[in-house]
């Protein structure tokens, strides 16, 4: 069982082992879980990175924590917007796999190629383990002026990884070579800091299990739907504790999923209306810029102001283990009206730390920031709990409360089963595999030349959008 000061979490059904929780602590072997603690460092607005060592000799890159992708990639040339990168002709243990990798955006790329080395993580397990690496060779609007990190680390399921999901990911690797639990926890620390700050923020990422010390109270845990992201089901939202009486399959359009490479928390838009409409509604400013709302302008108050007093809480229901019960994590104003300049000696601006989504709703780091998560593969679940870094002048922005009924939901908030599912992608390849030969043969048949050719188009490129990157930076 996972002990922590004063008892233990909630769920007690979590042994040490393949299939659980590891131990708090492992001093003598792998796992050192007080060694991961504040091993890393970053803002919500730039994101968290970690220093892993990679190759012979070895090479120190920061390396972002993603775990709304699948890939580890990193900068493998020269970029004016990089401060350092991998030079694989200087490590003798690097093989490359001569097979080119693509992840393309709708405001951004990167290309690279795959290879194998070696990495080890100063503040992580102990040892050395031969993981995939995508070095990347050009990039577009990938790497951003500011930045201090030099490649992203994909930290969700094989579905997502490119070229395919048969590249071995990088946590499945160290959970097949290093023999540990398959889970992994994450704090972040910037509640109340400024965005894209100095980029010192601490946080931690603990590899194999859960570290006492970084959370209060109990773990409450919600299934994981599906293994592509970490796809979870949100039930309602509530504002100031006010129901947004919305449909709950409108929360989950086309997905709900925890994503720490995603700065904000993002709605998809109906709800992200309903919400503005709320917090404008209960908030104690009468008149509000559209700007403000819509990211494109900042609001300001005088230093000795705190303006988070004027808004309220905002609560995301999410579905319990135990189907018919629910928890709601909420995030107080501090942690979504976010400091980000300071202007002369008497102003302070704070921009909204949630927008509108077309295709998600993402719990990034705007939420993040208020807990302790814990990404449970082995059990299919994701757990949340207060972290005690989510303060902000001594007194705590995010809470967690439960259980509450689920009677006045729908069973299932999710919508019916989705196209990527690698089952169903292998089907309609068969199909239109299929198909494809019956056409060919009847024009064989027919002995009629093809009439015009398909001309591609933009709707013919697919846009892996598995990270969000374009929305992570403002």
């Amino acid at each position: 069982v996972v002990l922590r000061p004063g008892g233990v979490s909630r769920q007690q059904d979590s042994m040490g082992g393949a299939d659980g929780l590891a131990l708090a602590s492992d001093p003598g072997g792998t796992l050192n879980f007080l060694a991961m603690v504040e091993n890393l460092q970053g803002d919500s607005g730039r994101g968290y990175y970690l220093e892993m060592l990679i190759g012979t000799p070895p090479q120190a890159l920061n390396i972002l924590v993603d775990t709304g992708s699948s890939n580890f990639a990193v900068a493998g040339v020269p970029d004016p917007d990089v401060t350092s990168y991998f030079n694989t002709a200087l490590s003798s243990t690097y093989k490359s796999q001569g097979i080119d990798v693509t992840v393309k955006y709708s405001q951004g790329s990167w290309t690279g190629v795959l290879g194998t080395d070696v990495i080890t993580i100063p503040k992580g397990i102990s040892g050395s383990y031969t993981i995939n690496i995508a070095t990347i060779l050009e990039s577009e609007n990938f790497f951003l002026p500011g930045v201090k990190w030099h490649g992203i680390l994909g930290l969700a399921y094989d579905a997502l990884a490119k070229p395919s999901s048969s590249v071995e990911t990088f946590f499945d690797s160290i959970v097949r070579q290093a023999k540990i639990p398959n889970i992994f926890s994450l704090q972040m620390c910037g509640a109340g800091l400024p965005v894209s700050g100095s980029g010192t923020n601490g946080g931690s990422l603990v590899l194999g299990g859960i570290e006492p010390t970084l959370y209060r109270g109990d773990i409450w845990y919600t299934p994981i739907k599906e293994e592509w992201y970490y796809q979870v089901e949100v039930l309602k939202l509530e504002v100031g504790g006010q129901n947004l009486e919305l449909d709950c399959r409108e929360y989950n359009a086309d997905k709900a999923i925890v994503d720490s490479g995603t700065t904000l928390l993002r709605l998809p838009q109906k709800v992200f209306s309903a919400v503005v409409q709320a917090i404008a509604r209960t908030s104690l400013i009468q008149e509000f810029s559209s700007g403000f709302w819509s990211g494109s302008q900042l609001a300001c108050w005088d230093k000795t102001e705190r303006p988070w007093s004027l808004f309220p809480k905002l609560s995301i229901y999410l579905r319990d283990e135990n189907s018919s019960r629910s928890f709601r994590i909420s995030v107080l104003p501090q942690l979504y009206i976010q400091p980000i300049l300071g202007i002369g000696e008497n102003l302070q601006c704070y921009r909204f730390g949630i927008s509108s989504s077309t295709n998600a709703l993402v719990i990034g780091a705007t939420v993040m920031e208020g807990f302790y998560v814990i990404f449970d593969r082995a059990q299919r679940r994701v757990g949340f709990a207060v972290s005690p870094c989510a303060e902000v002048d001594g007194s705590p922005v995010s809470e967690i409360e439960g259980p509450f009924t689920t009677a006045d939901v729908a069973s299932n908030c999710v919508s019916g089963v989705s196209f990527h599912e690698p089952v169903l992608w292998i089907a309609s390849y068969a199909l239109m595999s299929l198909c494809g030969i019956i056409l060919l043969v009847l024009i064989i048949l027919l002995l009629i030349p093809p009439r015009c050719q398909h001309r591609y188009t933009d709707n013919d490129v697919v846009n892996d959008e598995s990270s969000l990157v374009r929305h992570r930076w403002k």
